[in-house]
């Protein structure tokens, strides 16, 4: 009984993967060429505003307790 069902279930697989590609297989959607952009560099943070911005922690963090 359990070898019934293996060959049954193998039967089964098998005709749905075939029913699968019944139309054929889908065309290749062609890709064009890709362009790389460079990116020109930006400038960086300036050094004042971390100052700042870690004395603005620090009272903000001084303020709480």
């Amino acid at each position: 009984m359990k070898t019934l069902k293996t060959i049954a279930a193998v039967v089964l697989l098998s005709t749905a993967a075939t029913s699968v590609s019944a139309g054929g297989l889908a065309p290749v959607i062609p890709v064009g060429p890709v362009e790389i952009v460079p990116v020109e560099p930006t400038g960086s943070i300036s050094p004042g505003l971390i100052v700042l911005g870690v004395l603005g922690a620090l009272v903000a963090a001084s303020a709480s307790f």
